[in-house]
């Protein structure tokens, strides 16, 4: 059976949403996977709502196009809850990882998503705690790991190693760490 998943993560620019993407992407080619990694985004400034996708096969990947039923959608920031259609073809069975302090159930109740998996992960908390920044992303990336199970947490403490100067790499990995370990279901 083919494994292809598909990711769709939401922020606002500047706060690391693609590199998010791309470090998902960067673990999924150390377990031997094809990838894709993309942003959509158009002249916004910082701050303004944007998407990025990340595509994850065993075989290679022929489409190139937005991703509109992702496996996974995962949100940095849950101001966009009020503007952003973050579900949005969100199937069934299909993930959806929320920087929250709620509980997965009142992320739920809050955007009436009946019987759908929610995870949520205090994201903003860590990144303060461990990085002195409110910058998510690799807290995200942790959580996106626990939830759907699409990369092992070694692949991206590598791709984390590889994208950042060694001191920087190795905060982020406590945060990736430390938001794999936080993450909740419900």
């Amino acid at each position: 059976m083919v494994v292809f998943k598909e990711v769709r993560w939401h922020g606002r620019g500047g706060q690391g949403v693609w590199t998010a993407s791309e470090l998902l992407a960067k673990a999924a080619i150390h377990e031997g996977k094809y990838i894709q990694s993309f942003p959509e985004f158009g002249p916004e400034r910082m701050g303004a709502p944007m998407r990025a996708y990340t595509r994850i096969s065993d075989k290679p990947i022929n489409l190139h196009c937005a991703i509109y039923t992702p496996d996974v959608a995962v949100v940095l920031d849950p101001t966009l809850f009020k503007t952003v259609p973050v579900t949005e073809g969100l199937p069934e069975d299909g993930i959806l990882v929320v920087n929250a302090r709620e509980s997965p159930t009142e992320v739920r109740k809050r955007l009436n998503f009946a019987g759908r998996k929610v995870w949520t992960v205090p994201a903003t908390d860590i990144a303060v705690k461990m990085l002195g920044r409110t910058v998510t992303n690799t807290a995200m990336l942790g959580a996106v790991a626990r939830a759907s199970g699409i990369v092992g947490l070694e692949s991206i403490e590598k791709a984390v190693k590889e994208r950042f100067p060694l001191k920087i790499a190795e905060k982020n990995v406590a945060v990736v760490k430390e938001a794999y370990g936080e993450a909740k279901s419900g």
